[in-house]
């Protein structure tokens, strides 16, 4: 009877750890079309403004008004887009990461409880006389109880670790990108 019971706990718990691992890899292949797609927009505006910019250059005369094509303000739209292109992208890492963080605590929440019930039938059913057994038994369950909580604080530091990763890309990126419209201006100057 307990050889069934330890089966049956056994295969929920693979199931929903399988389902929780197809869940975040579907998350995943969500963030990657997502992604896709804003790059895919943001290739086909450069390629467009590129365009653009290509016909009128072609129809100039003087090397003056070619330069005056590129001057301080469409630097300033040029770092828009960079910055609106990173924000897409830092939205939707965000949301996946969130999301992904969630179904980690949920899985752990759900392993918890399993471990908790399948304990208390395996308690349930000790045969007399292993009293010490099983109090030795809860004391290590317990102990691994603990661990699923050190699981979890590692899990949000990572994603915390994982915003922090980012939020210094974006600075990082938004930072290049001012010194680059100061040095148009100069040069248009």
């Amino acid at each position: 009877m307990f050889q069934n019971t330890l089966n049956t706990t056994l295969t929920a718990t693979q199931t929903k750890s399988i389902e929780s691992a197809q869940a975040i890899a579907q998350l995943a292949v969500q963030s990657a079309e997502q992604i896709a797609e804003i790059n895919y927009d943001a290739a086909k505006e450069v390629v467009n403004a590129a365009q653009a910019k290509s016909a009128k250059l072609t129809q100039l005369k003087d090397p003056k008004a070619a330069l005056e094509m590129f001057d301080a303000d469409s630097a300033k739209e040029v770092a828009a887009q960079v910055v609106g292109y990173q924000n897409k992208v830092n939205k939707v890492l965000r949301k996946n990461g969130k999301e992904v963080a969630s179904l980690i605590d949920s899985a752990i929440d759900d392993s918890q409880a399993d471990l908790k019930k399948f304990v208390k039938e395996a308690v349930a059913q000790a045969p007399a006389g292993s009293e010490a057994f099983v109090s030795s038994f809860n004391t290590a369950f317990d102990a691994a109880l603990k661990s699923f909580e050190q699981v979890r604080a590692t899990s949000q530091d990572a994603y915390a670790n994982f915003e922090k990763s980012v939020d210094a890309a974006l600075s990082s990126i938004q930072g290049q990108v001012a010194p680059a419209t100061k040095s148009r201006k100069q040069i248009a100057a």
